[in-house]
């Protein structure tokens, strides 16, 4: 099933859909970013690079670091049953809209990187590369259910995007 796509009603008739919670769809629409068109995925993930970009200008690249996980690991944690929610109450298996992914995804991609204006740029070509293509096997993670297949391709393309990263940090062209 494609991002957007209605899930299956096989009684033809749709169900009364519940409303999600109101902190649900604030953290999957990212306080609501994910309501702006187009590209709300590409929206939310610049949100995280300006996010990112401030967190290095206060703190020290090891204390960054530390905030950095943090931050991912939350909105990995929150994020799953949100996107749960949300997608169950919109009836559409990946809503456009939900966009925690993306924000952990990319979140994942800074970890232990310098807040430079290249790591920046470069940070986020590759995680919404990898977020597009999904090469494998991030397309499989897609297809698990829920919350956990919204936000774990994501994860993993955050995984590839800071591999990446980390190679370009060790060869020395992010100075």
């Amino acid at each position: 099933m494609n991002r957007g796509e209605t899930l299956d009603r096989s009684a033809g008739v749709p169900p009364a859909l519940p409303r999600a919670p109101r902190w649900a769809t604030l953290v999957a629409t990212f306080f609501g970013i994910g309501r702006i068109r187009p590209g709300p995925g590409t929206w939310a993930s610049a949100a995280t690079v300006l996010l990112w970009w401030l967190l290095g200008r206060w703190f020290h690249l090891q204390s960054q670091t530390a905030m950095t996980c943090a931050l991912a690991g939350l909105a990995v944690v929150v994020g799953i049953p949100a996107a749960t929610r949300v997608s169950r109450a919109a009836a559409l298996k990946d809503p456009q809209f939900v966009v925690i992914d993306e924000v952990a995804g990319q979140l994942i991609t800074f970890i232990a990187l310098p807040a430079t204006w290249k790591s920046l740029l470069l940070g986020f070509i590759l995680f919404r590369g990898f977020d597009i293509v999904k090469p494998p096997p991030l397309r499989r993670l897609e297809h698990l259910r829920e919350g956990v297949g919204i936000v774990l391709d994501d994860v993993g393309a955050g995984i590839y995007a800071l591999a990446c990263m980390q190679v370009v940090l060790h060869l020395g062209l992010l100075k």
